[in-house]
């Protein structure tokens, strides 16, 4: 089992979200035109849609985000998914670009931590490579922070209920919750503090680590 410091410091935490978008872009730029239309499992966008999302906040102006809210008509939820879908419609290799030009930037989203950027990449990717079969890893240390950012999340609001469960990291100092023990990899207990309860069990066998317990009933 992997101990770290409960808690990453900003200049770590800034290097891993710079880590990830650049693997991701890698990722990305080797894609066929049929991957890039592949469905995932995050609501009903495609894998442009889910990468297009993750170059938004760190490109959008406060002006673009107020615009964007007024198209949406106020709702959050829309404008996010509206601008995605937007977004998508570039070239994939604009959309593999924008990615790459964020890489270094420090802008955040409004009301955003650098915990938000790190939690989308984090679980955004797994909805990319799984949904193309692929075998994505994860930080375990940045894996923690991400979760522990679900399990405190109080504004902006949590869009998942926390299931009723102990879970328990197998490869790195992190429990949370009472009930019905679940044990595995912390970023399997991420994607299911997300609300990917197969996603979480996948990525667990995906990557060879153990995962016992049943994900609860939500």
């Amino acid at each position: 089992m992997i101990t770290v410091g409960a808690v990453l410091d900003t200049d770590e935490l800034w290097r891993i979200v710079d880590q990830e978008r650049t693997s991701l872009a890698d990722l990305l730029e080797g894609l066929s035109p049929e991957e890039w239309e592949t469905p995932t499992r995050c609501g009903d966008w495609r894998v442009r849609d889910v990468a297009a999302h993750l170059t938004i906040a760190a490109r959008f102006t406060y002006g673009q985000v107020v615009r964007e809210m007024v198209r949406a008509r106020g709702n959050w939820n829309r404008m996010i998914r509206d601008s995605a879908v937007r977004e998508a419609a570039l070239p994939a290799a604009e959309i593999v670009a924008n990615l790459r030009s964020i890489v270094g930037s420090r802008r955040l989203a409004p009301t955003t931590s650098p915990h938000e950027p790190l939690l989308d990449l984090l679980v955004h990717g797994q909805d990319i490579a799984l949904a193309l079969g692929r075998t994505r890893a994860m930080p375990p240390a940045a894996a923690r922070d991400a979760a522990d950012r679900v399990w405190t999340m109080r504004f902006p609001p949590r869009p998942w209920p926390l299931p009723k469960a102990r879970l328990v990291a197998t490869d790195i100092d992190w429990t949370r919750g009472a009930g019905p023990e679940i044990r595995g990899p912390v970023g399997a207990l991420l994607l299911l503090l997300t609300g990917r309860p197969e996603a979480a069990r996948e990525w667990a066998e995906r990557t060879g680590e153990p995962w016992t317990g049943a994900a609860p009933p939500r």
